[in-house]
């Protein structure tokens, strides 16, 4: 049965050995080579719409609808958002560089598993902005290094020093041809189970992380974003202090925060509110048995009446109002500050 590469990591990651990845990805981007040889960009690229073909044993890319010459530019940003280039989300045309920023995603799904940034659910804007901060997935460990060395290259925030398709081309199958010719690394030829750490075990390492395991947190499907408070800021290359800082903290977003906060707030005045109704309404049960000239109706309107008030509406208005004063001015401290650009650099040549 075909599948897409999601679902067949999903169902083989723990099975699969470095060789057999590395020759996953050396079929994407043979596939790919063949699209930027013909000047069209694909513009969309994730596991989602790369599709292994089992009768013919053989991976493809589909989902060609946005693919299109390299002279004709889109103008509204489309995709999946892990999988698009940090300069794209700033407003840039998609270009041959951005395919390869996809290709580095899919490298590193491929080296893992999971869809990149699965466990982070909150504002598309959160994760845009980390993107263009140079924040990148946490590399699996023992990743091979010639592997992780290409596919740091190709997510470099400078379009300029990623590989074009004949380098990635060509490095890609002379890492392949060193695992399958010389058998440098015997465990390379073991499943991930037999001499790597659990996946998930990997990912849950730092108790500190929310992680699921439902690959349900981040959809596969692409979709069009309005980043226009994005487009005045420059992509850079985060550090590695930088990155570890980002995978090693709990994901505590500002944006869903103050709106999950105002939410906690106002569902405990209601559950708060319906305590002391309810136990008023007791009282007025009782009360009205002696009372012949007030209806019990009237009673527990007044009540209801004096417990809903203007202090409490003014509290529910000010907790929805500060998470939109704090969206507001979260953009706009983004969109305000200087962005410095700095490159990671990888001599892949003397290989």
């Amino acid at each position: 049965m075909d599948n897409d590469l999601n679902k067949y990591l999903r169902q083989n990651h723990n099975k699969l050995t470095w060789k057999e990845r590395i020759n996953i990805i050396c079929e994407i981007i043979k596939a790919l080579y063949e699209i930027h040889k013909e000047k069209a960009i694909h513009r969309d690229l994730h596991s989602g719409n790369i599709l292994y073909l089992q009768s013919v044993n053989l991976w493809c890319i589909s989902d060609l609808g946005f693919c299109g010459p390299v002279d004709k530019p889109l103008t509204s940003v489309y995709g999946n958002l892990p999988y698009i280039a940090p300069e794209v989300i700033c407003g840039k045309q998609t270009t041959f560089a951005s395919d390869i920023y996809s290709i580095a995603i899919l490298m590193w799904e491929v080296s893992s598993g999971y869809l990149p940034f699965i466990d982070y659910k909150h504002h598309d804007y959160e994760l845009a902005m980390n993107i263009i901060d140079g924040i990148r997935p946490e590399i699996i460990q023992d990743t091979p290094l010639e592997y992780e060395q290409l596919m740091k290259q190709c997510w470099d925030s400078d379009p300029l020093k990623r590989p074009d398709i004949d380098r990635l081309y060509n490095i890609i199958f002379e890492i392949r041809n060193l695992y399958y010719q010389n058998g440098s690394n015997k465990s390379y030829d073991q499943p991930f189970h037999k001499y790597n750490i659990n996946l998930y075990q990997f990912f849950q390492s730092n108790k500190s992380r929310s992680f699921k395991t439902d690959y349900g947190s981040r959809s596969i499907t692409s979709k069009f974003y309005n980043f226009e408070h994005l487009s005045s800021l420059k992509p850079k290359n985060a550090t590695e202090e930088e990155q570890r800082a980002f995978h090693s903290k709990p994901y505590a977003f500002n944006l869903s925060d103050s709106n999950n906060s105002s939410a906690l707030k106002i569902e405990k005045y209601f559950k708060d509110l319906s305590k002391n109704l309810t136990n008023k309404f007791k009282k007025l049960k009782i009360n009205s048995k002696n009372n012949d000239n007030r209806n019990e109706n009237e009673l527990l309107q007044q009540e209801t009446n004096n417990y809903i008030n203007t202090n409490h509406y003014n509290m529910i208005s000010n907790s929805i109002n500060l998470s939109e004063t704090k969206m507001e001015e979260d953009i706009s401290a983004y969109s305000s500050r200087e962005c410095s650009s700095r490159a990671f650099s990888f001599n892949i040549s003397d290989w």
